[in-house]
């Protein structure tokens, strides 16, 4: 049910919309494609074949990877809102 000048079911297309360039920009960040280093790109050890194998496109050793995430992890946000019983104090 649309209202005003919108025509049926342009809420659900908006929707299914929003819902493809979510998974677009997911799949963007997704990780690397393509041929595996032999070689890691930070310290220059040398990738197992097992990961290479298994992560098509890797650039990074395990423990170079594990420490860029752990950098790239963020913190969770405050919830700023409140319970109703604080607002109503």
């Amino acid at each position: 049910m649309a209202g005003g000048w919108a025509k049926d079911g342009a809420v659900s297309e908006q929707i299914e919309a929003s819902i493809n360039d979510e998974l677009a920009r997911l799949k963007a960040q997704r990780g690397p494609v393509g041929d595996s280093l032999a070689y890691c790109a930070e310290c220059g050890e040398e990738i197992p074949e097992a990961r290479r194998v298994a992560i098509p496109g890797v650039k990074l050793c395990v423990d170079c990877a594990s420490e860029r995430d752990a950098k790239n992890r963020g913190r969770g946000g405050i919830n700023r809102r409140g319970s109703k019983d604080s607002q109503l104090k």
